[in-house]
């Protein structure tokens, strides 16, 4: 059977200084060292085969195909389907005195971490992941896409591949910032799942989600 890879980056740093969840809020570009983050992982991807390239609609993620595209010579394709989770804390400060946790306004949201309550469902997220994965894996059959996307809907994607519960602390996703998760398909099987962290590591304190 044909072997075919799908590299998820997950997006570069963002200019982000009042720390708050963005979501899908426009106006939010790669910091200087964001852009740093997706040239470095533009580097890691060269020499891989890879014929294929997708991005999310956002903006910072399209800045992280960017580096991509011009290193691999490739067309930059948007899919809807890799977009960020929705979130009902979109444009809030999510730490510090303010945090939206500290609200009890706001805990009636946190009730359900099962589905979640606060956000896009996690069924849905691996659902539409999963369409826009294997539709990149069509494209480069016998060679390799690139989808750049989001942390959560990138982790919620591996948690559904591996078969573990949807339900799990932010803190300890293993989706740091310009980090490449590589899913291999032997004809339409999974076969393997890898992980790497082109950039380095990312800030412990790093928003969860961003």
């Amino acid at each position: 059977m044909e072997t075919t890879v799908v590299h998820l980056l997950r997006h570069g740093e963002v200019h982000n200084p009042e720390g708050i969840l963005y979501g899908r809020l426009p106006g939010f570009r790669l910091s200087e060292a964001g852009e740093a983050m997706a040239h470095r992982a533009a580097g890691w991807l060269t020499g891989r085969g890879v014929t294929h390239l997708v991005s999310s609609p956002l903006e910072r993620a399209r800045q992280t195909a960017g580096p991509v595209a011009d290193a691999l010579d490739l067309p930059v394709t948007v899919d809807e389907r890799l977009v960020e989770a929705g979130n009902a804390f979109e444009g809030r400060r999510v730490a510090g005195g303010s945090g939206v946790f500290r609200r009890p306004a706001n805990w009636w949201k946190l009730r359900n971490p099962v589905r979640p309550s606060w956000g896009e469902p996690y069924v849905e997220i691996a659902t539409r992941m999963v369409l826009a994965v294997e539709a990149a894996r069509d494209a480069a059959r016998g060679s390799a896409a690139v989808c750049v996307s989001h942390q959560l809907p990138i982790w919620v994607l591996r948690l559904h591949l591996e078969g573990r519960r949807y339900v799990h602390d932010p803190r300890r996703r293993q989706c740091g910032l310009a980090s490449v998760t590589s899913v291999t398909y032997e004809g339409d099987r999974v076969a393997g799942i890898a992980y790497a962290e082109p950039a380095g590591a990312t800030d412990p304190d790093a928003v969860p989600g961003a």
